[in-house]
């Protein structure tokens, strides 16, 4: 190609540093005003690795997205493939486009002037759905094949379906075939040829060199929003009355990217593997691919048709890049589209569609939710699925046994205000608009769910869980249940402990000691489910489950079953407990019941200090199994005297909100411990607000005791005040019985250091009162 043409061109299309860093600041200082979460998944490292980024499209504003977060990481400004219309007038806008990097699709030099650009060191970005795919249907069919899928999508212009577009499979396998062709001419001795195609590509020999022999990487990206809402905002109703009524498009488009970008929306971008072009090029191709690059007199030649080259044999070597085009595509696309990171409307919604496809119009609001629970459990054992954090951490999700999951709750609030769900006499009803044929351009105002179905479809695990939820749903008996639940115990505890382990939080966390195994625990001796009697352990304040293992230990070795329950905010970090309230702890007091008590006739619960506290709240709303209650060093009364000023610290901390330096000399306190590799280093302020209202509670609920009671107290407690034991008992009137007594010691901790035999009393109590008799321990294999 003549210098002067490319200086034409290279100058008609050059990007503007200046603009790129304006645009960046601009969308660095956007990104933070706006409710839009951006997380970027993958290894750093991809980004600067990358030659060939293919994302899917879903909203306009992906079209800048993804160049900015790849300048951000890399410092590069990469080129994109933009639609031609935006082109066709040289204004303001069309050159802001190709001061960003923006190439038409229309030019008729794109491909080989982008390959061009990375053999020079660029990246690019392409889209080869090749527009907004809105209804996001990518299958073919609508159970794919799980090996071989056929993807394709809508086309507005045809007003038909097609495949994806091949031409970042051609940019790829056109580059590295050219890689491949030269480095193969240069191994033969032909070193003119590296000369002549650094003219060629005005670029010097050395850095040509380098260039050719690295791969060409290519990184199919998938790009996923959640949740979608459809209710008008103020960017549609601003734009309708300036321009005196939108079209159904354009009002479509701004409800509902403007609500992805202003209201609280989750937009998850994962990189798949990358994706090398030369793995599909045999020996042979290589030979081939030499003559080719020998024979070319620009990077344009290798781009051209087989069809339209005059000598067979040209056509046989270009034949060698060409005939890969098609497998090349659909692997990039199974890639993209296998990251999708899967959240629960996803698996709410294509349930839904599964019931209707078998001709189910109603579901029992009940049986919907354990179904949905089973398949989030399920597919969290799937290898190879990227699930939403609404999926991985339990808090967002237990709830679903209340109706108190604020994800759900939105999906089906939103369901039902479209017309597509009806709630009646505590059932789902699925209403005709579910499968009725949505327009294109309306389907994600009239028929989200639609959507979200047609976004999962690709991917096989999540199928397989919903099938097996509804098969397991209604086989499945409250053991089953029960260590599912217990599941979400550990993965809670394993969530918030990788959460709190940010950097922003090791001022604290690096003078932390413990170092005991703070995990939850369910002991089931000899593999049983079933129990005469099983034992609920709840530690205390500042402590993990680790507090009482020994005596579960014990207790686990006599023949009861045992569950260690981790107090939400425990056992991970203080930044944790800092967040959490009583009711968050005695949540997960209750928890702890709900899972134990399917495999226990009877329950005994053995709280000690602030975990006596919750247990004697638990225990004072009388659970169905109850049969004892141990409350161990369980305050009523403090010795510390301090305690009477942490309504003026927290009220300050509340105050210095405005001042987060200040807040965070005020939010902790050191804490001499007992038991430095049990308890946090550091005391949250809020914490201890948090203890004298769970204390309050107890003092307020004692009375409404009925179960027998042990209350077991230290005479020279440092802590809790001895009196609080006499204190209980005189509160907890209606108690069928209530022993005090009394142990001989100077220190808090009379439960974890088996002061004055404190394990064997707690033993002697639930013996007495919930014996295992023979013949009542049915042995059944646990899971």
């Amino acid at each position: 190609m003549p210098h002067d043409f490319r200086d034409i061109e290279r100058e008609k299309f050059a990007i503007n540093a200046k603009t790129c860093e304006w645009t960046i600041r601009a969308m660095t200082a956007l990104r933070a005003n706006i409710d839009i979460n951006i997380k970027m998944h993958g290894p750093c490292d991809h980004l600067a690795q990358g030659d060939i980024f293919m994302f899917n499209h879903f909203a306009r504003f992906e079209t800048f997205i993804p160049q900015f977060l790849i300048a951000l990481e890399t410092g590069v400004y990469c080129r994109s493939i933009a639609s031609g219309e935006f082109f066709v007038q040289d204004n303001t806008f069309s050159r802001y486009l190709r001061a960003l990097g923006g190439v038409p699709n229309d030019y008729e030099r794109l491909l080989p002037f982008l390959a061009e650009e990375i053999l020079r060191g660029g990246k690019v970005v392409v889209f080869p759905e090749g527009g907004m795919v809105k209804d996001r249907r990518v299958l073919s069919e609508e159970r794919p094949h799980p090996k071989r899928p056929d993807y394709s999508i809508y086309s507005r212009s045809a007003d038909t379906r097609r495949a994806h577009h091949t031409g970042a499979a051609l940019l790829g396998l056109c580059i590295d075939g050219f890689k491949i062709g030269l480095s193969t001419l240069i191994e033969k001795g032909k070193r003119d040829e590296l000369s002549r195609w650094a003219d060629i590509l005005d670029c010097s020999e050395d850095d040509l060199r380098a260039t050719i022999a690295k791969p060409t990487l290519m990184f199919p990206a998938n790009i996923t929003f959640h949740p979608l809402r459809v209710d008008q905002n103020l960017l549609a109703r601003a734009a309708d009355m300036f321009t005196g009524g939108l079209s159904p498009k354009m009002a479509e488009e701004l409800i509902i990217e403007g609500n992805l970008m202003f209201k609280k929306t989750d937009m998850d971008i994962r990189l798949g593997d990358p994706v090398d072009p030369r793995m599909h090029f045999n020996w042979l191709d290589r030979r081939m691919l030499a003559r080719r690059v020998a024979q070319a007199g620009a990077i344009d030649d290798l781009f051209k048709p087989a069809r339209t080259l005059e000598k067979v044999t040209d056509r046989v070597t270009q034949y060698a890049l060409t005939r890969h085009i098609k497998p090349l595509r659909d692997h990039c696309m199974a890639v993209m589209y296998s990251n999708l990171t899967l959240n629960v409307s996803h698996l709410a919604s294509r349930l839904i569609m599964m019931w209707l496809e078998d001709g189910v119009t109603e579901i029992d609001i009940g049986h919907f939710d354990r179904t949905l629970y089973l398949a989030i459990k399920n597919i969290q054992q799937a290898e190879n699925v990227h699930l939403h954090r609404g999926m991985k951490n339990p808090a967002d999700y237990v709830g679903i046994f209340e109706l108190n999951c604020p994800q759900i709750r939105f999906f089906i609030d939103s369901a039902v205000q479209l017309g597509l769900i009806e709630r009646r006499d505590q059932k789902y009803c699925f209403l005709p608009k579910l499968q009725e044929q949505a327009h294109f351009d309306q389907i994600r105002m009239d028929n989200p769910i639609m959507v979200y179905a047609n976004e999962m479809a690709p991917i096989h695990a999540a199928w397989q869980a919903l099938e097996r939820a509804r098969v397991e749903v209604d086989h499945l008996s409250p053991v089953d249940i029960a260590h599912r639940r217990f599941d979400d115990e550990v993965r809670a505890w394993s969530w918030n402990r990788a959460k709190f382990k940010d950097p922003k939080y090791d001022a604290i966390n690096q003078q932390e000691t413990a170092t005991a195994d703070s995990r939850p625990y369910l002991l089931l001796p000899n593999g049983q489910t079933r129990f005469a009697c099983g034992v609920l352990l709840v530690h205390g304040f500042l402590a993990s489950p680790a507090e009482l293992r020994e005596l579960g230990d014990k207790l686990s070795a006599l023949g009861y079953a045992v569950m260690g329950v981790r107090l939400s905010g425990h056992g991970t970090s203080p930044h944790e407990l800092q967040k959490r309230t009583w009711s968050d702890w005695l949540a997960s007091v209750r928890r702890g019941y709900e899972i134990l008590s399917p495999f226990c006739e009877q329950v005994i619960i053995v709280g000690f200090s602030t975990g006596g506290a919750l247990s004697a709240i638990h225990a004072a709303n009388h659970p169905e199994k109850l049969a004892g209650l141990v409350l161990a060093a369980t305050p009523l009364k403090f010795r510390n005297r301090n305690l009477m000023f942490v309504p003026l610290l927290y009220g300050a901390n509340k105050l210095m909100g405005w001042m987060p330096s200040a807040q965070e000399l005020l939010s902790f306190r050191p804490n001499d411990s007992e038991h430095p590799d049990i308890n946090y280093r550091n005391i949250p302020i809020g914490g201890l607000h948090q203890l004298r209202q769970a204390v309050a509670e107890m003092q307020r609920r004692l009375p409404d005791l009925e179960c027998p009671t042990l209350v077991l107290q230290g005479d020279g407690d440092q802590v809790v005040d001895p009196a609080s034991a006499s204190m209980i008992r005189r509160l907890a009137s209606k108690a069928t019985e209530i022993d005090v007594q009394m142990v001989t010691s100077g220190r808090h901790g009379i439960v974890t250091e088996d002061i004055d035999n404190t394990q064997n009393r707690i033993i002697d109590f639930i013996t007495d009162h919930c014996a295992i008799r023979e013949g009542e321990a049915r042995a059944i294999p646990a899971e």
